[in-house]
């Protein structure tokens, strides 16, 4: 049986453009070797991840290293952002419990051609019956974050299993990252990220924070793409992708951003003449 060695994986895919940078989520589920040599999964799970810049992909199954070298060799390209700085964190501070199921892997991003000129993307994929701990200890994440690096602006993403039964509405209002309107929830809690027609739920999500990486946000686009309606696919053949969607956003190019201050400014100046 295959063991589940790389529970996240932050996926560089980026493509040398002027248009504004991708960054993804994507709960493949059980990414293994069974879902491997089943083409018509793979085939779509390969067009979903080559629509972004950056993806994070969970849950990959993968005991003799296979999927990995697989899907960079189907999805090589040039690099558009660098990698500053990463690191594993390790959640045994004194006087603080473990609560994470899947410590993160923490990865600082230099993008020299977006808006926002750095980031640091801390992903989650929380236990269900831990979520609400994992998601208000991301807070301890990020203090350890910023005071290690100096960084201002942070993603953080993945499948935090935050919606239906798992979250109660009154440990749901207490979390930290809710409370604390410094952190930007892009997806809300009214999204459904799940395949099956039965559910309702928002367990995947894409939070902020810092004003300059809130600014760089390209307006409505983040959001849930449904790869079974963009594909024509039936509804068990999208759960042989994934029984999630992914989640997403897109962050401004610097030449769209300088533009568009500079429009900006014309009308600015244009009001003023005219008064």
């Amino acid at each position: 049986m295959s063991r589940e060695l790389t529970p996240l994986l932050l996926l560089l895919l980026s493509i040398h453009s002027t248009l504004a940078l991708r960054i993804c989520s994507f709960n493949v589920r059980s990414f293994g070797e069974s879902k491997q040599e089943d083409q018509n999964a793979m085939d779509v799970i390969v067009k979903v991840i080559k629509r972004c810049d950056i993806i994070l992909v969970m849950e990959i199954k993968d005991s003799n290293n296979r999927i990995c070298p697989i899907l960079m060799e189907k999805l090589n390209r040039e690099k558009l952002v660098s990698v500053k700085r990463s690191y594993h964190y390790h959640d045994y501070q004194d006087g603080d419990a473990d609560v994470f199921s899947r410590e993160p892997f923490v990865v600082w991003f230099q993008s020299p051609h977006t808006a926002v000129k750095d980031f640091v993307i801390i992903p989650l994929h929380t236990t269900p019956e831990t979520s609400v701990k994992e998601i208000d200890e991301l807070v301890e994440v990020y203090t350890d974050v910023k005071h290690r690096w100096k960084a201002e602006n942070f993603i953080f993403m993945g499948d935090f299993n935050a919606g239906c039964s798992y979250v109660p509405k009154k440990a749901w209002k207490n979390i930290r990252l809710r409370t604390d309107p410094r952190f930007v929830w892009l997806i809300g809690d009214q999204e459904d990220t799940t395949v099956k027609k039965s559910t309702n739920c928002a367990y995947d999500r894409i939070v902020l924070r810092g004003q300059e990486i809130v600014s760089s946000v390209v307006p409505k686009s983040n959001s849930v793409f449904d790869f079974q309606k963009a594909y024509k696919l039936t509804e068990e053949e999208a759960l042989d992708v994934s029984d999630h969607f992914p989640v997403e956003f897109k962050l401004q190019s610097s030449r769209a951003f300088t533009n568009s201050k500079k429009s900006v400014t014309l009308r600015k100046k244009t009001k003023s003449k005219r008064s």
